[in-house]
């Protein structure tokens, strides 16, 4: 609001004539352009401010070729029945919301079932973003590849592999599988199960770790595999499919929370105690993870500072500066769904 008084400017032009500076003078300044000196900065800032004017931001981002948007994608193409509201999306959406308005950035969020190849490049091509953050690599690690060969800011959130082409963000997966699974043989649990689906990478690599474990504890053939879907009725109806044929496992290592949860579920109604005859372990740490009954072991994935890193990296990747993937280190967090009292 303009001071009392003070009529209201609206244009630069006006602007610049009562600073008695040009109108590219006034624009870099409002800019905070280091070539304008600090003292003309604050001089045209304070005048502007006087006379209630407010610089046409989205002109201006026409000019400079920004649109200070950040596309972020979930792309579906193996779990199309995967919604926005899953815990995990949720929690990372939102770090990733308050890391962007940090940098003044607006979020463009899509939810994306590819029916071709093309999906990403529409995105990137669309004039909408400046750049494009994209949580889990589901079955498109080729388009990811490709896409992310031309056009330097885009980030993943996803399983490092060094062939990749694209950046990734991630938890160290083969680690956490195998601390999760370790850490069932050390409560004493010998017949072993993996429930999720190895079509994403990040799965596959929580499922290797899972092996690691197993055959370095000579478990053999013992071990068991179920690739449950990610999606919460999906697991359920799996999980008690299997629990229908009796015998179950002593000890379940399951690739997210979600599926940990639909596991806890299953073995209740069927009369399993958790976890006296069944130990139950999630990957993740979702808020409702320490809700549920019992409390679920898990391990944990520090999305506060993995959407901090996808940030970091995508506005390296604008600024043309030279980018690496970062692989975070998991961490396991004990609770009562592993935890005998």
């Amino acid at each position: 609001m303009n001071a009392p008084g003070r009529a209201s400017i609206s244009n630069l032009a006006e602007l610049a004539e009562l600073a008695g500076v040009s109108a590219s003078t006034v624009s870099r300044a409002l800019a905070g352009n280091a070539l304008i000196s600090a003292a003309t900065r604050e001089r045209v800032t304070q005048l502007a401010r006087e006379h209630g004017f407010q610089p046409n931001q989205l002109a201006r981002n026409l000019r400079l070729g920004r649109t200070q948007a950040i596309g972020v994608v979930l792309p579906l193409g193996h779990e199309t029945e995967q919604h926005l509201s899953d815990p995990f999306f949720i929690t990372l959406l939102g770090r990733l919301a308050d890391a962007l308005t940090a940098r003044g950035y607006d979020l463009l969020l899509s939810r994306v079932i590819p029916q071709d190849d093309a999906w990403l490049d529409r995105l990137v091509d669309s004039g909408r973003v400046d750049g494009v953050i994209v949580i889990g690599q589901s079955d498109q690690i080729p388009v990811l590849d490709r896409v992310a060969g031309r056009y330097p800011p885009l980030v993943v959130w996803g399983g490092y592999l060094p062939s990749h082409v694209h950046h990734t963000v991630g938890s160290d997966n083969r680690l956490g599988g195998e601390m999760a699974t370790r850490h069932l043989l050390e409560i004493g649990r010998r017949k072993l199960a993996f429930f999720g689906n190895p079509d994403a990478p990040e799965i596959a690599q929580r499922q290797a770790g899972f092996f690691d474990a197993c055959r370095a504890a000579g478990l053999g053939e013992v071990m068991e595999t179920l690739p449950v879907h990610l999606t919460p009725d999906a697991a359920y109806d799996m999980i008690a499919g299997r629990l229908e044929l009796g015998d179950p496992p002593d000890g379940i290592v399951c690739a997210s929370d979600v599926i940990a949860m639909s596991a806890l579920r299953a073995l209740a109604e069927r009369g399993w105690r958790v976890p006296r005859d069944v130990a139950v372990i999630g990957y993740d740490d979702v808020m409702l993870a320490a809700h549920t009954s019992p409390p679920l072991t898990t391990i944990r994935q520090d999305l506060a500072v993995g959407a901090g890193l996808l940030v970091d990296l995508l506005m390296r990747g604008l600024a043309g500066e030279p980018v690496e993937s970062a692989v975070l280190a998991p961490a396991l967090i004990v609770r009562g769904s592993t935890e005998i009292r």
